[in-house]
């Protein structure tokens, strides 16, 4: 049970309430990632493209480009990703339709068994089985059999748009830095503040994932750390003398 969980009591009955973490997979995953993508690349190119002793106008450039090209691709990717994955939920219906109307009999006993294994005896098991297939039959096999519920179904659109828009809010961050802040101070303070972003994001999927506070921060910001020193090395390494 989530330590989130919230109960009230009434009368006659006691009513309880669960918020569980597992719920907010389906767009969480893609807005954290988006999110990160966006303010590890934006940052990591406005370092890279800074330390190559560029102007001010080429970096702001290359961000914004940077931002719309990245929102681009992680919303294809991701729907692309995702409707593979709902073509092989409507797929499994389908195949699972099929076989209850060519042998239903053999799906229930199936049914059954998978209840009789999660520790059900045998009869209470036919009976579930019996009771559930007779509401609805494929949404039984469906949840306790191909693990599909509506919840966690996939989305192609949804997950599509939340990349892109999360993408572009996080790559927002360094790119305003570097735009803002004074030009002889721009790589330190968008390499600072990008990281101080990150640790931030870190801790907000941490709190709304459940996960460990110190260690979703520490991962994200060692790995953007790491991204901004190779692009500023290249930067340098290909810049142009001042």
């Amino acid at each position: 049970m989530s330590a989130d969980c919230v109960s009230s009591r009434g009368n006659p009955m006691h009513r309880h309430f669960e918020k569980h973490y597992v719920d907010r997979i389906s767009w969480l995953r893609a807005a954290v990632l988006g999110a990160n993508d966006g303010l590890v690349s934006t940052a990591s190119l406005v370092v890279g493209v800074a330390s190559a002793q560029a102007e001010r106008g080429d970096v702001l450039i290359a961000g914004l480009a940077g931002i719309v090209a990245g929102s681009m691709s992680m919303a294809a990717g991701e729907y692309v990703s995702v409707s593979s994955q709902s073509d092989s939920e409507k797929a499994d219906l389908a195949r699972e339709a099929q076989e209850l109307e060519q042998d239903f009999e053999h799906e229930r006993a199936e049914l059954a068994g998978i209840y009789e294994k999660r520790g059900l005896e045998p009869a209470l098991a036919v009976q579930v089985a019996d009771q559930l297939m007779e509401h609805d039959a494929l949404g039984a096999h469906a949840r306790d059999e191909l693990g599909l519920t509506e919840q966690h179904s996939a989305r192609p659109f949804e997950a599509a748009f939340a990349s892109a828009l999360s993408f572009a809010l996080g790559a927002a961050m360094p790119l305003g830095v570097a735009w803002l802040g004074p030009w002889d101070h721009m790589l330190p303070m968008v390499i600072g503040f990008s990281l101080l972003f990150l640790a931030l994001l870190g801790g907000l999927a941490a709190r709304m994932g459940g996960a460990r506070l110190g260690t979703s921060i520490m991962r994200v910001t060692t790995w953007g750390a790491m991204a901004m020193a190779a692009t500023a090395a290249v930067g340098s390494l290909f810049g142009i003398a001042a």
